[in-house]
């Protein structure tokens, strides 16, 4: 007791320990660069770059090389930047502004071809964004005018006619393979569908026009065949996509399900489903983007006409991949009315397709699940 009472007031006459701050440039902080410094650097590096090849350009009589600039600008700005930073912040942190730099610059370099698709399809498309190109057909049109109303309705019908036959087969599999799949027919199932994943759309067009000409003869060429082939291709994205959704759902909500009495096919479709419903839209919206601008397997199964086909059963149905096609290829007199034509056309493809991808994005964030009620 003594001894405890007298450490009492040992431990009370301490003096207090001192936290002292770390000095901007200590050996634990180090020095950092400027948030200015690489955007200096980048921009020093550049007009270096420019600057050389304007040199080059007037010693050798050539042209200026804008792309050579580019990269040779790039390439400076890393190596200043590692060198620099290496100096000044060591490099640890060096090697992180090299490799953001790498990161940064594989992006720049990713966009390059897709602004540049997007500007050049806009700038020739726009000139037929007209009236006449959404309400008339090419029917009895042999020069300027003419339009895509009939494209625009077989590609509506055939896609369509494909998400109906593709979405119910595709949803199916992937919940046998998530709920029921067990073993060897499992195994075997998903080895399919990763083989058609990646087999060409030429591939499936004559698969579907086979198949059609083994009843209907050779030669024939229909909107229904058209989307049998799409089908084909459209079916394991959508059993990837949705056997991913399918399986992110918790198997406590099944459990839980279960052991209140819900039989299983009930709980698939009462708990499972509506839970991953955002997923599997979006899934299928991705889909139907990707076929929709498929050219060779429609060019074979449905063929391509002037006049307006409604009927999927019945004759040739034109697309718009296809219009597409047949107006860049058979140009006619004057030839700037079919290239104006076609280039609207895959304008408006490019526009479709955007709009489903926004909407599969607006659909995923309407139908997921809402949490903190």
């Amino acid at each position: 007791m003594s001894q405890l009472t007298n450490a009492a007031p040992d431990r009370a006459t301490r003096p207090p320990i001192t936290v002292r701050p770390v000095q901007a440039g200590s050996s634990l902080a180090g020095n950092r660069l400027s948030k200015r410094a690489p955007w200096i650097l980048l921009g020093a590096s550049y007009v270096a770059s420019i600057a050389l090849f304007i040199l080059l350009a007037v010693a050798n009589g050539s042209e200026f090389s804008l792309v050579g600039a580019a990269v040779v600008g790039a390439l400076g700005y890393l190596v200043i930047i590692w060198i620099m930073s290496s100096l000044i912040e060591g490099r640890r942190q060096a090697l992180d502004r090299l490799v953001t730099g790498l990161v940064t610059g594989a992006f720049a370099l990713a966009m390059v071809p897709l602004i540049s698709v997007g500007i050049t399809v806009v700038s020739n498309g726009v000139a037929r964004f007209d009236v006449e190109f959404f309400n008339s057909s090419m029917r009895n049109v042999t020069g300027e005018g003419g339009g895509a109303l009939h494209a625009m309705y077989g590609t509506l019908l055939i896609t369509l006619a494909a998400t109906i036959i593709a979405v119910p087969m595709g949803l199916l599999t992937s919940i046998y393979l998530v709920e029921y799949g067990r073993g060897r027919l499992a195994r075997t199932i998903t080895f399919l569908i990763d083989v058609m994943t990646g087999i060409p759309s030429i591939v499936a067009g004559l698969f579907a026009y086979a198949i059609f000409a083994m009843f209907l003869g050779p030669g024939v060429r229909m909107g229904i065949v058209g989307a049998v082939s799409l089908a084909v291709l459209m079916i394991p994205v959508v059993v990837r996509s949705s056997e991913e959704m399918l399986r992110l759902v918790p198997n406590e909500l099944r459990e839980a399900a279960y052991a209140l009495g819900v039989p299983k096919w009930r709980t698939i479709i009462k708990v499972v489903l509506p839970t991953s419903i955002a997923g599997i839209t979006t899934g299928i919206m991705l889909a139907i983007a990707r076929v929709i601008g498929e050219t060779a397997p429609l060019l074979i199964t449905a063929g391509f006409t002037a006049s307006m086909n409604l009927n999927l059963f019945s004759d040739r149905m034109q697309s718009l991949p296809v219009y597409v096609y047949t107006q860049f290829a058979n140009q006619g007199n004057p030839a700037f009315a079919f290239i104006e034509r076609s280039w609207a056309a895959a304008l408006l493809l490019i526009v479709i397709v955007m709009v489903l991808n926004l909407l599969a994005r607006l659909i995923a964030k309407w139908f997921s699940p809402k949490f903190g009620r």
